[in-house]
């Protein structure tokens, strides 16, 4: 397994190290996902996102490039911002889904999931045959990444690091002076809270994350990041989006800009939209004992009618709760429903996504 440059400090703190996408990280601390969860919703939790991937992308052809392969416009980007969108095949599935910032009128930071970036970059590698000027540079193994998330975080970033991302508004990207080096700090995250992702070194990471825990920030793995994302109703690449499903279908219509000339996916995307999506991407709430995990069917007179994509027990709503494709004539809120965990039939129902919101 890869290590980050934060593995010597997750085993300091004792943390439960798992193997995800072939790196060593952290999926909890002693304190406990559901602790660490509401830690992250109360105050300020710390974050090792390293494992995700970094691709610089430079030169005048960038974002003619990056334009062709996103479903964002790409040109009217300005600098200092970033926005979330697909990489889709021809046919419209999800290759990945992806936050691209310009960091000036030719450079340009795209950052992919951990499991994807291999295939990822071969893809888009494919898709340059015309395109010349671009020099596309994989940055993961040597810059380290930290998410500060939590409705505390820009007080507690002044305190630690003497950085005031006050005026820093959402989706903006902007570097900064720490200690004797430049760290790059975005306000972005996957937890539905107010928060950064920040990108330094890797000879920093240690430094930095250090700083931030002896202000009083709160470590949290895996586990409390996929809690928070869950109750915020953020899609899951691998679970709940991937090349079988398309921005449609998934609700996620609007981070796809059809008013843009062209890109990859267009067409196919399109003819869906213009269909009408077969299946629905919807919220479950359990009505009665249960706990709903992925892969789990939805059951509606007695027939199998959609499927559980991500589920658990939401640490700071205190229900359980679950992500699903439902066939869109059962999509509608309310409607009533069964989940098959383990063979036992549970009542639920469909419910207005996402289920928390600051």
């Amino acid at each position: 397994m890869q290590q980050t440059a934060l593995y010597e400090q997750h085993e300091a703190l004792n943390a439960k190290i798992v193997d995800f996408a072939g790196w060593a990280m952290p999926i909890q601390y002693p304190s406990g996902i559901l602790a660490e969860a509401r830690g992250v919703r109360h105050g300020t939790g710390v974050f090792d996102v390293s494992h995700m991937g970094r691709l610089r992308f430079l030169g005048v052809g960038a974002e003619v490039l990056l334009d062709k392969i996103l479903t964002r416009n790409i040109l009217s980007l300005r600098d200092g911002r970033a926005r979330y969108g697909f990489l889709c095949n021809e046919n419209g599935g999800i290759i990945d889904d992806v936050v691209v910032s310009r960091m000036s009128s030719d450079e340009f930071m795209l950052v992919c999931n951990a499991g994807n970036r291999h295939h990822v970059i071969k893809w888009i590698e494919q898709q340059m045959q015309d395109i010349r000027d671009v020099e596309i540079t994989d940055l993961t193994n040597r810059t380290g990444m930290i998410a500060i998330q939590g409705p505390t975080a820009v007080d507690l970033i002044i305190e630690a690091l003497s950085i005031d991302l006050t005026d820093l508004r959402k989706f903006r990207v902007q570097e900064y002076s720490y200690a004797d080096t430049v760290i790059t700090f975005s306000r972005t995250g996957y937890t539905g809270e107010d928060g950064f992702e920040v990108i330094c070194e890797a000879v920093d990471a240690s430094r930095l994350w250090g700083d931030l825990v002896g202000q009083g920030a709160i470590p949290a793995g895996l586990g409390s990041r996929d809690n928070l994302r869950l109750e915020a109703a953020l899609p899951l690449h691998g679970s709940d989006i991937d090349e079988s499903t398309n921005p449609i279908e998934a609700g996620l219509s609007r981070f796809v800009d059809f008013d843009k000339k062209s890109f990859i996916g267009k067409e196919a995307l399109e003819i869906i939209l213009d269909a009408g999506p077969e299946r629905e991407f919807v919220g479950i709430e359990l009505t009665e004992r249960g706990i709903p995990r992925a892969g789990c069917s939805l059951v509606y007179g007695g027939e199998q009618v959609g499927i559980v994509t991500s589920g658990g027990y939401g640490a700071n709503i205190e229900r359980s709760i679950a992500l699903a494709y439902v066939r869109s004539e059962l999509s509608e809120l309310n409607q009533e429903l069964m989940v098959d965990i383990r063979n036992q039939l549970i009542a639920a129902r469909v419910v207005k996504l996402p289920f928390y919101g600051r």
